[in-house]
């Protein structure tokens, strides 16, 4: 039995590749960090007591900040696949806290391939090791973008997974380690978070919907995003650590949309008139705007086979449909007197 061990395994793209993992028979490892609050609503489908025989899904408390309990965790569960996603993944709120986002996008990285190193030179087993890259590296680079772009870093987050790559590309190099760095466009889902503008956009749509709130609040509608779904994406990081060599691979669609066009979208299917609704807040705008990420997986499709198979108006139907479904919960607790939100309970 294969063991992976993933870092963000509580986020979006964490909950849908331990799914995909534990399909394929592996053991799977994830680090969680400690909270005061139940943070683990996205893997909670997949909970195995792990006083039952046989469990396959394994949590470790830990942070990418604390460089002895990554160590521990790998000494601990002494994976054949590291899948790094673990990040401060919000671009406009590493504007606000740009130290805490270096150091858990960039050097947070350094750790866990400090960590790597060491358990391989000490243990000596192979283990391969995926990167999470962000199409936001490409920033102000022209469209579309491939392998071959070059990087144009627009916010603190971007820099951060800049930084990231090269280091997981020095490490590859300089320690002969099979490093993947996936350099994957925008990914949405029901699980999305909800301060994402995907999924701000659907969960309002549905709210509105059943006369949950009347508003939505947005920043620069004209940005260009290339969207796929996060489940998706997740398959493609699989396959690059199933390689015979590591490699570098942008993972898109290949077809961009605005997000007013999203927004269309989104209120369009719902039978709601976006522009009675949608009011702009110059909150939302970006010091430094990444204005047209559309990425080129040409290689990913030769290499790994991969290719999208979600499409953007699938996507955004199944966002809404979700929203709309939790929506319509909390409206009917309302109703019944329950004060009491669903959020995100239909996201699973």
């Amino acid at each position: 039995m294969k063991r992976a061990l993933i870092t963000g395994i509580t986020g979006q793209d964490g909950s849908y590749l331990a799914e995909i993992l534990l399909a394929k028979g592996y053991e799977v490892h994830g680090v969680i960090r400690r909270a005061s609050t139940f943070n683990t609503d996205r893997i909670d489908h997949l909970y195995e007591d792990v006083h039952e025989q046989g469990a396959r899904l394994l949590l470790h408390h830990g942070d990418v900040t604390d460089g002895t309990a990554l160590r521990r965790i790998v000494e601990t569960s002494r994976p054949d696949e590291i899948y790094h996603l673990a990040a401060q993944s919000h671009v406009r709120v590493s504007f606000d806290e740009p130290e805490y986002t270096a150091d858990v996008v960039g050097i947070g990285t350094l750790r866990l391939l400090e960590c790597l190193r060491d358990y391989i030179e000490h243990n000596e087993v192979p283990v391969r090791f995926y990167q999470a890259g962000s199409s936001e590296m490409f920033g102000g680079a022209a469209a579309p973008q491939n392998e071959s772009t070059p990087f144009y870093p627009r916010s603190p987050y971007a820099v951060s997974k800049v930084a990231a790559h090269w280091y997981s590309v020095n490490y590859r190099e300089a320690y002969k380690l099979f490093i993947c760095n996936g350099i994957l466009f925008n990914h949405e889902s029901p699980r999305r978070g909800e301060t994402f503008v995907t999924r701000k956009i659907t969960r309002a749509v549905g709210r509105i919907r059943y006369g949950l709130q009347t508003k939505l609040y947005l920043g620069n509608l004209a940005a260009r995003r290339d969207w796929g779904f996060a489940g998706d994406y997740a398959e493609a990081m699989w396959l690059m650590l199933q390689q015979p060599n590591p490699d570098d691979f942008v993972i898109a669609t290949g077809e961009s949309h605005t997000v007013q066009e999203f927004v269309e979208c989104a209120f369009g299917y719902a039978g709601l008139n976006w522009q009675e609704h949608v009011e702009l807040d110059p909150r939302y705008f970006r010091p430094t705007e990444a204005d047209h990420l559309e990425g080129d997986a040409a290689k990913a499709r030769r290499v790994l086979g991969w290719a999208p198979k979600v499409d953007f108006d699938s996507l955004v139907r199944m966002m809404v449909d979700s929203d709309s479904e939790s929506a319509r919960q909390e409206q009917t607790l309302l109703s019944a007197g329950h004060l009491v939100s669903l959020r995100g309970s239909s996201a699973k």
